[in-house]
């Protein structure tokens, strides 16, 4: 039985209670002979009331509430409640006073005072939570030194135990992979709006997105039920921020752990911000053969390139081989030897000849 459920039985009940008993004083005070049809009518309309308007003031103002506290900043609750405990102190030493105006002040003003002083520091501190956060951070690493008996921590130390998955590499499919090496000991963690991103992609018109998004959706349950890394998801989430990617960079920020990905362009903005990322593409670059120029090695010239008379070619590992004066060579393996290897953000490029 749901909680919404039982609170709508609870509240028909009581609503059923409270206006069944008022019907009856309303016929009392008519002085109508029908009592009962007063008291039946009036439980009837108590009991609907109940079922449909309960979870209004109960449930869904606490599910609200706990949601938006889930998704708050942390500077901003500490702000508001540190306004509040500041307003109840300032309340508490000017309740002296004000009790000694004249009736009725005597009685109400203590009690406006409170609400207005704690509504002024509540406002004051969240306006200034940003400064608020970076006096908390200045004390934070000698709080930290303190309880842990002189370990060094900074407050720019990466979190390593938890790394942010973007979209892209969820739809990528190569993290199943990585994360069965053994390489990698974090835990991952997918937000809900990167979930909800991914349920977008695969209810898309466009068949290629749509399979992208269901392919992601695969990737995300085999890491959950076969990866020896932990996934966990989230329901933190940056209210003020509307794209996926900048909700990233806030969380990760905020979290102070890396975000893993192949999206070029987060992976420049990450960089910006001062956010560490986790290419894949790079990893990928990383553990590919190296070749250094003046070895030879056998490749198939698969198709031309953009030069003249230039042939191109496949590595194994996807590394592309432009071959001078390969285009005579299509369809064949032939032995080349290197002359050049460039890397770039995008891959790395051999360039040969035969």
């Amino acid at each position: 039985m749901s909680i919404d459920f039982t609170v709508r039985l609870v509240g028909a009940m009581v609503g059923g209670i409270v206006l069944g008993l008022f019907g009856r004083e309303l016929a009392q005070l008519t002085r109508d002979s029908n009592t009962s049809l007063y008291i039946v009518s009036l439980t009837f309309v108590g009991i609907l009331a109940g079922l449909i308007l309960t979870p209004y003031f109960t449930t869904r103002p606490i599910r609200h509430v706990r949601q938006s506290l889930v998704s708050m900043p942390p500077e901003r609750l500490v702000a508001i409640v540190l306004g509040m405990f500041l307003g109840l102190i300032a309340a508490l030493l000017m309740a002296f006073p004000l009790s000694l105006l004249p009736p009725p002040f005597q009685q109400v003003a203590p009690f406006a005072a409170a609400v207005i002083l704690c509504y002024l520091s509540v406002t004051v501190l969240t306006l200034r939570q940003n400064d608020l956060g970076n006096i908390l951070r200045t004390f934070q690493p000698r709080l930290q030194a303190a309880t842990s008996s002189g370990r060094e921590t900074s407050d720019q130390a990466v979190n390593t135990d938890v790394i942010l998955l973007d979209t892209s590499v969820i739809i990528d499919g190569r993290i199943t992979d990585i994360s069965k090496t053994g390489f990698i000991r974090s835990e991952f963690l997918v937000p809900n709006f990167v979930l909800l991103e991914l349920q977008h992609v695969a209810d898309s018109s466009e068949m290629i997105r749509r399979n992208r998004g269901r392919r992601g959706l695969e990737v995300l349950s085999i890491l959950q039920n076969e990866s020896p890394v932990p996934v966990r998801i989230t329901d933190m989430d940056v209210s003020n921020v509307r794209e996926v990617d900048s909700k990233l960079i806030a969380l990760a920020r905020r979290l102070r752990c890396p975000i893993m990905t192949n999206d070029y362009n987060l992976n420049r903005v990450a960089d910006l911000q001062g956010v560490t990322i986790l290419n894949i593409n790079d990893l990928a670059n990383a553990v590919k053969a190296v070749f250094l120029p003046g070895e030879e090695m056998m490749v198939k010239v698969i198709q031309e390139g953009k030069e003249y008379n230039q042939g191109v070619g496949y590595l194994e590992d996807g590394t592309m081989v432009v071959i001078e004066d390969g285009k005579e060579k299509l369809n064949q393996s032939v032995p080349v030897t290197v002359t050049k290897v460039l890397q770039t953000s995008a891959g790395r490029m051999v360039f040969a000849r035969l």
